[in-house]
């Protein structure tokens, strides 16, 4: 067992794995265990295992026997982010950092088909954007990546400030600032000074920031930075303007004194500040606006975000991987307006907002209120605490509503299921 903290010792062995490990389920020969702990596990007793697996080296902070394979630090997550911070020093790969109350995901899929057209490009695998999962995004960036995509989520005030402290953008994006996780961020105040962390990253060190300048709080907490914009604003740096064929978003772009139009497969008007930044980061490095139109042609929404499933009964607006108060509330705006007889609305809890939780559940039950000819159905204890009108019907929990489904079928209609996460209503979808 080597007693080391000396991050430079250890990149040196990493440099000598074949990857960075946290499971041992997912061990591959030569890789660098970490043991990591929580609440509920604890990677130090599964070291040897990983050693057993075919991992060259296991990073511990707790003692074990002795194994010259073992490097014990004091903190095994320190060590992991200090590592990617290293790491990241001795990588010139221009990275772009992503973050926002909404899209992040979407946005970083869209930017990651978009350069992919023309270069090597490293990316946040699905959403692993936390303190966690960018430095193993970090760690696994090569010489030979053009740009690497991080995607950077937030819970509280401080957290984004410590993600771009490893990762060290070049390039930033804010995607929007609205409601969510008002509990750990005490409120929307909270939430903007902890995305304008980002910002301030800027003001402190080198780098550009794309920036939707139809976004008026953004513009203005982005002052004095180096700016790309983009947007529908005639002073953007790309120009841009959503169409809709019936609910699927297409764009038209302005460029170069010419039109031409970026059709996607994603549903909603509110995406268009997403696709509109993949264009935009597109046409700033030089990628032929005929190849970015393909790109993002080719990108089809999956994993519960805003895939549209037709059904042999219903047609099917699926955007249930998570919900706040803002991307709730521009759901069902869109949904609202598309053109359809019968509209259903499966909504769940929204999950991470505290002392707000109660207000802006209500907020949504009377922004539906005003509309007498939806179908609504709310499920959650959130939800049921609202006051609500008579004819939305409510249940505390999914296994609840299933039941209710499984004897009163629903056909020939328009369907939108959103909720947090952790309401599982992805599962309704086969009783649809």
């Amino acid at each position: 067992m080597i007693l080391n903290n000396s991050i430079e010792l250890i990149h040196s062995l990493f440099n000598n794995c074949t990857g960075i490990s946290i499971d041992t389920r997912s061990v591959t020969k030569g890789d660098l265990f970490i043991a990591l702990k929580g609440d509920n596990f604890n990677g130090n007793l599964f070291a040897k295992q990983a050693l057993d697996s075919g991992a060259s080296y296991a990073i511990i902070d707790e003692p074990s026997e002795n194994d010259e394979r073992f490097i014990l630090v004091d903190d095994a997550l320190k060590c992991l982010q200090d590592l990617a911070a290293y790491h990241r020093t001795k990588i010139g790969t221009p990275i772009i950092g992503i973050t926002g109350t909404n899209g992040k995901t979407t946005t970083k899929e869209l930017v990651n088909c978009v350069l992919s057209t023309k270069y090597n490009v490293q990316a946040t695998i699905g959403n692993f954007n936390n303190h966690i999962g960018v430095p193993l995004t970090l760690l696994s960036i090569r010489d030979d990546h053009d740009f690497a995509i991080v995607e950077m989520g937030a819970n509280s005030v401080g957290e984004i400030k410590m993600l771009c402290d490893i990762a060290k953008p070049n390039y930033g994006l804010i995607t929007n600032i609205g409601k969510a996780h008002l509990g750990g961020f005490g409120g929307l105040e909270g939430v903007i000074k902890a995305k304008s962390e980002m910002y301030n990253y800027f003001k402190e060190n080198e780098g550009s920031i794309f920036i939707n300048t139809d976004n008026i709080l953004l513009t203005k907490l982005a002052e004095g930075l180096n700016l790309i914009s983009y947007g529908e604003n005639k002073e953007a740096t790309y120009q841009g303007a959503p169409k809709m064929n019936a609910d699927v978003l297409s764009v038209i772009i302005t460029h170069e004194g010419g039109k031409y139009e970026v059709q996607s497969h994603l549903v909603g008007k509110y995406n268009f500040e997403n696709v509109m930044c993949a264009i935009s980061i597109g046409l700033h490095f030089g990628i032929p606006g005929e190849n970015i139109s393909k790109a993002i042609n080719k990108y089809i929404p999956t994993n519960n975000r805003s895939q549209v499933i037709d059904s042999q009964s219903n047609y099917i607006l699926l955007d249930a991987y998570n919900a706040n108060p803002s991307s709730m509330t521009l759901s069902i705006s869109s949904f609202i307006d598309k053109e359809s007889n019968t509209k259903h609305l499966f909504l769940g809890d929204m999950m991470e907002l505290g002392e707000y939780s109660k207000d802006e559940h209500q907020n949504i039950v009377d922004l539906l209120s005003a509309n007498t000819s939806l179908h609504v159905y709310l499920i959650g204890e959130q939800f049921s605490l609202t006051d609500m009108p008579e004819r939305f019907i409510s249940f505390n929990k999914t296994e609840d509503i299933k039941i209710w489904l499984a004897t009163n079928p629903i056909s020939n209609g328009s369907i939108l299921i959103k909720g947090s996460r952790s309401m599982r209503l992805e599962e309704l979808v086969e009783l649809l």
